[in-house]
Formats: C-alpha cells, structure tokens, sequence
C-alpha cells in the first residue's frame, strides 16, 4: 500500500506528535507499505526555542519530505502566522508526488492545519483521509477563532477515517465542536516497549530523584511541580528533581526555581534516543499536566518501572487509575500534588506497587505492534475506496486568532 503521512510535528521537534509519528512510521514500514512523510518545521529562532526545530531526518524506509512553515513563523508580522500559507504548502506538496505515483491512502497527524490540508488533497484526489486528532485539537483549536472552529469541524465531519487516543478526549472534541462522537474510532497511544524498559539494575536513590520529562510548559504542570517542590521543601522533604525538556515557559520555570530557592536541575533539549536513559536515572515520573491527547511521556515512564503520578485530566484518567497503577490529583491543585509526592517518596513499597503493575499493563496494552496493527485495518479497510466526503474549502479569515501571534500554542 502506498501511504502519505502528513506530520505537523517531526523529529529535532521534540513533542508527543514526534513520538506518536517515528513509531507508527516504522510500523508501517516494517510491514511493508511504501509511505511518504510530508512534514512541517520551524526554521527560525522562536520555534526553535520551543520545540527544536530544522528539517526532518531520514527515515528508514520512509521518503521525508521536509516543508518549512513559513507562514507560521510570519507570527510577528502585520496579520500574524499565515496558516493558510503553509496549508496551501502541504496540499502542494501532497499533490505533486501523487501525480508522480498515486497514493492508496492520505493520513494526517493533527487536525489543523495538517488534517485540512490532507482534506483538500482528498478533495482533488479521490483517496481518502484518515485524520489522527491529537493535543491541541481538542483542547485548544477551534477555541481561538471561527476559522478554525469551522475548519476543525469540517475535518472531523469530512474525513474518512478519524482516530483518537482515548474516550475523554474524544468526549472533549465532541462536546466541543459539536460533533457526533460515532465518527471517532479510539485508537489508543503507544510506547516502544524494548527502547524504554525499566534498569536492569533496580536502585531507588537516597533520596528519591524526581522527573518531569517533556514540554516545559504551564498547560503540563511544569509550574505547579516547582510550587509542589516548595511545599516539601518547606515541610523537610528530601528529594532530588530534574526537568528535562525545553518549551514555551522553560524561561519562567528557571526563574520560578530561582525565587523559590529550589535546586532543581534542568537539562534542556533531550532527543528521543537520551530518552530512556532519562527515566532509568529516576526513581518517581512527575506530570502534573492539565490535559493530554494522550501522553506519551506517561506510557514512557510506565514502560520505564516508574511510578507515575499525575492528574485526574482527560488523556490521563484513560490509563491511570488513583492508587492502583498511579497517583493523581486535581489538575492545578498544588497542595494535593505535594500531598501525592509526599506520600510516594516516603513510601518505597508503594512506589515499587505502582510501577510493577504500570509496567505490566503498558506491555500488555500499549505496545506498537498492538496499536500499528489496529491502524494498518483501517487503512486495509478504505484502500481501493474513494474519498466520500469533499469538504467545502472555503474559510473565513478570523483575524482575532489568538494563535495567529503565539502560533506555538497551536
């Protein structure tokens, strides 16, 4: 089967998306589908700041095709990011190599401006769309402007196929958009279960090393950890605490720690392959995120033998459970969060329960072959079809987007 992959997000980006696309990718390639990656990438300096950024890397068996969002890094200018620039990019580009040799199947990851823009290739091609929504699909775009409210409900409404990570989320999306939730197939995220395992030798430090790994931002909890660590800290606590990643608030994190008198240290950009090494280093995953797609970080700390605690927020209450294979608070609720931390680091036996049974249900649930499988069906099932819902592509040009100047957020 020959497959495009349009990717918002790719490796140096480091992000969910980048994850959730290297994996699948080497699924389908391993089961011996032809497939094309289109994908987006900052090149200047304020993206690169927060993701990572430059063109994307080879792919074992897989053709890259690198295409700089130009439109997006125009934020600054009169008018903002120019989404529809980049969009019109993709389409281009999509098109251009299924004249060269046709697709059987257009897979966007993203909603918008990657699920659009795979719309309207659907529109000229006839091949269907497969439409994973992810992130900020649900939780932000289509929240900032009528335009990509209207266009986030004319992919949901349009696409042939739409996966989604978990039944919160897809309830978020529905109750959101308007939408009805039986177009949504759940298709749950994944780990690579032999890249990240737990040490071969199990040591738990003295005292317990704390980690927050990912996007270093306020909608993940990374602020409300350090306030977290201030409680502990004041209460005689003992713990060591890493913040690995970069991010949009990696800037007022720093300075957070620094007012609060933390010792925390934080390690910036870590590529996927330093991942694992990351957790094994660690005794307790920390993700006091706000809401999720589905986190990828979580399963990754679960795969690693890590206890977990996090919150109680859509993406996150689909695979943990208070208590049995995690702990979870309140989103946003710092003195519970200090309260779970307290209670996991003074308690060795409870962390060692909390991991073993994460550990066994992430195998048992999450692997890749699993999760690629599920997806390489609903491939199986629209090849030789075709597209069965052209979408309108006409858009109202909102200018109030709220994205349009801070396009990370999208």
């Amino acid at each position: 089967m020959r497959i495009l992959f349009c990717s918002r997000r790719y490796f140096p980006a480091i992000s969910g998306m980048s994850v959730y696309a290297r994996n699948l990718l080497a699924e389908l390639a391993a089961a011996g589908h032809e497939v094309t990656m289109v994908s987006q990438y900052r090149g200047d300096a304020a993206g690169t700041r927060v993701y990572g950024g430059g063109p994307p890397p080879p792919v074992p068996g897989v053709t890259v095709i690198g295409r700089r969002s130009v439109g997006e890094e125009a934020f600054a200018e009169p008018g903002g990011a120019d989404f529809e620039r980049d969009v019109d990019d993709m389409v281009a580009a999509i098109l251009a190599e299924h004249a060269r040799r046709p697709f059987d199947i257009l897979h966007a990851q993203y909603g918008y401006p990657n699920g659009w823009a795979v719309l309207l290739a659907a529109r000229e091609t006839g091949v269907p769309a497969v439409v994973s929504i992810q992130g900020g699909d649900g939780h932000w775009v289509g929240s900032c402007c009528e335009t990509h409210r209207l266009a986030m409900r004319r992919v949901v409404e349009h696409a042939d196929a739409l996966l989604i990570g978990c039944e919160s989320f897809a309830t978020e999306v529905v109750e959101r958009l308007g939408v009805a939730r039986q177009r949504f197939t759940i298709v749950p995220g994944a780990v690579d279960t032999a890249r990240f395992h737990p040490a071969e030798a199990s040591r738990e430090g003295d005292p317990p090393r704390l980690l927050y790994h990912g996007r270093v931002d306020r909608r993940k909890g990374a602020l409300d950890m350090l306030h977290a660590l201030a409680l502990l800290r004041a209460d005689g606590v003992r713990f060591a605490a890493t913040v690995s990643g970069i991010g949009p608030d990696l800037e007022a994190a720093q300075a957070l720690a620094a007012s609060l008198g933390l010792d925390v240290a934080f390690t910036g950009y870590a590529d996927y392959d330093a991942a694992p090494a990351l957790y094994r280093q660690a005794d307790i995953f920390v993700s006091p995120t706000h809401a999720e797609g589905f986190s990828n970080t979580i399963l990754e700390a679960m795969a690693s033998g890590l206890p977990v605690v996090s919150c109680r927020a859509v993406g996150v209450m689909d695979c943990l459970r208070d208590g049995e294979n995690g702990l979870m608070t309140a989103p946003g609720d710092v003195p519970a969060l200090a309260d779970a931390l307290r209670r996991v680091i003074a308690d060795a036996a409870l962390r060692r329960r909390l991991a073993a049974t994460a550990l066994e249900e992430c195998r048992r649930l999450y692997s890749w072959g699993t999760v690629g499988r599920q997806v390489m069906a609903i491939h199986a099932a629209l090849r030789g079809t075709r597209h069965a819902r052209p979408v309108d592509p006409a858009l109202p040009r909102d200018p109030a987007c709220r994205f349009r100047a801070a396009p990370h957020l999208l």
